[in-house]
């Protein structure tokens, strides 16, 4: 952000997000949404070279999130986001406090909970053919218990204080609201 970019990409480095896509999350952003996410469970989404216990934890995780935190976003520990700078730059970066995949849900909740359009763009997920998952069962449980943890904070005004970066909070507006799905 120091160097003036206006967007910024967030992605596996080992091709199971394709870079070709990154143009149709800029595109998103461009268009309006404060954060575009590479979405495996919108309609166009997929995922592939997964076996089915990974889906079932990944789309139960997706569902379980929604559920607790009422944030309309259908992957929300999708990886593969371009977010505005002006997104990163209203969230108090230093008050995210996930390091495993809930890190995912909290930015997206972050961004939400501050009022960004969030908008989900079909991508197909595919399984890293080299290397390993650093899923275990600390990141299920700072998942499930970090939802509950983020619903629980949000329900109280000093929430939106703690997500909010005070040196720029004045400058920047984020009166957008909604998610818009991508491909319904």
């Amino acid at each position: 952000m120091k160097k003036g970019y206006r967007f910024i990409f967030e992605m596996d480095a080992d091709f199971s997000h394709n870079p070709k896509d990154l143009e149709r999350l800029y595109a998103a952003c461009v268009a309006g949404a404060g954060v575009a996410v590479g979405s495996r469970y919108v309609k166009g989404g997929a995922v592939e070279n997964w076996p089915s216990n990974r889906i079932l934890l990944s789309k139960g995780a997706s569902l379980y999130t929604r559920l607790i935190t009422w944030m309309p976003v259908k992957d929300p520990t999708a990886g593969f986001v371009c977010y505005k700078k002006e997104v990163l730059e209203t969230i108090n970066l230093d008050g995210i406090g996930f390091v495993g995949y809930a890190f995912q849900i909290e930015m997206k909740f972050a961004a939400w909970k501050l009022g960004f359009k969030i908008t989900e763009v079909p991508i197909t997920f595919i399984d890293r053919e080299f290397g390993t998952s650093k899923m275990n069962k600390g990141i299920i449980k700072e998942g499930v218990l970090g939802v509950l943890q983020l619903r629980w904070q949000s329900m109280f005004k000093n929430y939106r204080k703690k997500l909010t970066n005070t040196d720029i909070s004045a400058s920047v507006n984020f009166q957008q609201s909604n998610v818009a799905i991508d491909g319904k």
